[in-house]
């Protein structure tokens, strides 16, 4: 049997995806039907020169993986010279998509419950991951989960936090950003995604892209658009995403609504992207 020692990146990688496969909470409130599919799991070099981008692309306050580890870690006395990022895309189920992809002003049930449940299931996923890894004696730790994590106001992006899950897949070789700022995965847009910083050595996975909108058909082609049809509050455009937009229309729609009714998707539904690459993408 393959040792963590030996073969570490396998090992995470069954273990994320048992997890997943197993775990009950990954279909609680919907009869039985998960809310996610197999996940796709990806490794980060933590000195990558991404991550030192990021902090000019978002903020300064973007922590990096060193930084994750040192303020977790501050009586660690070790070097921090192998150090690594492990990410994950946890795709959202084809009943959840589809119930989704009916809707033109406000969520589906389901996809509600699995912003909301889906969310608290990603977060016990998280503190299995860091548990798992500790386990086999070393330092790991779920930023998103963490004292350290935080939401910050941004000159360039505005409302955004100082761990950006999306942009750490997207260095770990997952997906590239669309015009509504979600991340195309090769398992599509309709995901959610989470992250663990690690001084265990894995060998990060290769990005297949140099174009950080290298999937989005209207990036690179000129095509398609339909996530700005599919968005109720008018928050996508030709130009991008607008943050503030779409957070207040899906306030509009949680006040308006006596259910548990909690962000939208709608823009990751129904479009070229929801689940999977589109064709013609370089």
């Amino acid at each position: 049997m393959t040792s963590f020692k030996d073969n570490p990146e396998a090992i995470i990688v069954r273990e994320i995806e048992n997890f997943v496969s197993e775990s009950k909470d990954n279909r609680k409130s919907l009869d039985g039907i998960p809310y996610f599919d197999t996940p796709l799991v990806g490794f980060a070099d933590a000195h990558d020169r991404l991550f030192l981008e990021f902090k000019e692309i978002i903020g300064e306050f973007h922590l990096t993986p060193m930084e994750v580890l040192k303020r977790s870690f501050p009586e660690h006395t070790a070097t921090w010279d192998e150090l690594s990022v492990i990410s994950w895309i946890l795709p959202i189920s084809r009943p959840i998509r589809e119930s989704n992809r009916q809707q033109t002003r406000s969520p589906s049930k389901a996809w509600s419950h699995t912003r909301t449940y889906g969310e608290e299931f990603n977060e016990q996923l998280r503190r299995h991951v860091v548990s798992f890894i500790q386990g086999q004696g070393f330092l790991a730790v779920a930023p998103v989960i963490s004292p350290l994590f935080d939401f910050c106001q941004s000159n360039t992006v505005g409302f955004t936090s100082n761990w950006s899950e999306r942009h750490v897949a997207y260095a770990a070789g997952l997906g590239t950003f669309s015009l509504s700022r979600g991340l195309i995965t090769s398992k599509g847009v309709a995901m959610r995604c989470g992250s663990a910083v690690t001084n265990v050595k894995l060998n990060p996975t290769s990005r297949s892209y140099s174009d950080f909108q290298a999937y989005c058909l209207f990036y690179n082609s000129g095509t398609c658009g339909k996530c700005i049809e599919r968005c109720p509050g008018g928050a996508i455009t030709k130009e991008g995403h607008d943050k503030d937009l779409c957070f207040t229309y899906c306030q509009e729609i949680w006040q308006k609504s006596n259910a548990e009714i909690l962000g939208c998707g709608l823009c990751q539904t129904g479009v070229p992207c929801e689940a999977g690459i589109p064709k013609n993408t370089k």
